[in-house]
């Protein structure tokens, strides 16, 4: 049987601590950042620093994001998603964290799902911490940038366009309408911490986890890397599904490098079970949040 192994894991392992990155989503159209070896595929994303501090960022990050929303808001769950959500009906996920932004894994049906990184659907105010549905801002993007809205280019990574050789000086980018201030995607930008309460309460469902299944993800950002890294040294094992190396290769109990879909496709067929187990009878593991 394909990936017998993987399947032993998860039969093995029943309070699963889940790790997802973005090759969980190639599979519904939304390209990732990495190649096998975990170089970056295009240059490096927009650092939070850049975005604060500069005007012309702000415009060419929005301009290229009004013109990418469309396709990336129209991706839906494909088989991985599924997958995990029937692991979880099944009663083996404590928690499942996603470095993705996308929400396609609650959109398949899974509920316990932290956003690690956040979500790109909601933009928030730099100042006053307003917070607005994307679609909303979208459609003020268009109205004031019309001739942006007719322009096709390739896709890129979280709703980004492959917009190349524009002039960015005229795209207008609205401010907070309550404050003034500086809209941003509610997302977690490279540069920027995670939210110090959001890794808490991911370590403290880790402390309750009796292994971690990681897929689609290389595990070169910190973020989510020192979850792998907490694991193995409490012992816990460590699974990971990824096409591709990963930074913690050396610290996997098993390693499958394969797709996600492939790999996991035993799981579509599973049968939900009774109910999940109570965290009070988790095993305890000695992690707390770092």
């Amino acid at each position: 049987m394909p990936h017998a192994a993987l399947e032993a894991f998860v039969a093995r392992h029943r309070r699963l601590f889940v790790l997802t990155g973005a090759g969980c989503s190639t599979g519904s159209g939304i390209p990732d950042y990495r190649d096998p070896d975990g170089v970056w595929k295009r240059g490096n994303p927009v650092t939070f620093q850049a975005f604060m501090g500069d005007a012309a960022v702000r415009r060419r990050y929005w301009a290229r994001s009004l013109v990418g929303w469309p396709r990336f808001a129209a991706a839906r769950p494909n088989a991985v998603h599924h997958a995990l959500s029937r692991l979880e009906a099944a009663g083996q996920v404590e928690l499942l964290v996603t470095q993705n932004v996308d929400r396609l894994h609650q959109a398949a049906g899974s509920v316990r799902v932290t956003d690690l990184h956040g979500r790109l659907d909601v933009v928030r105010c730099m100042g006053c911490e307003a917070r607005m549905p994307r679609v909303a801002f979208q459609d003020e993007l268009a109205h004031r940038n019309p001739h942006w809205v007719l322009l096709d280019a390739g896709q890129a990574p979280d709703g980004d366009a492959l917009l190349e050789g524009m002039d960015f000086d005229a795209f207008e980018v609205p401010a907070c309408a309550h404050c003034g201030g500086v809209l941003k995607p509610d997302v977690v930008f490279f540069g920027e911490s995670v939210p110090k309460s959001r890794v808490a309460d991911a370590f403290a469902h880790l402390g309750r986890a009796d292994a971690v299944l990681v897929v689609g993800s290389s595990l070169m950002v910190f973020s989510g890397f020192r979850f792998v890294r907490a694991a193995a040294q409490a012992g816990l094992p460590v699974a990971a599904v990824n096409l591709g190396r990963t930074r913690a290769d050396e610290l996997l109990a098993l390693k499958v490098d394969a797709p996600g879909a492939e790999a996991l496709g035993f799981l579509v067929g599973a049968a939900p079970a009774a109910a999940p187990v109570p965290a009070a009878q988790a095993p305890a593991s000695g992690l707390g949040a770092a």
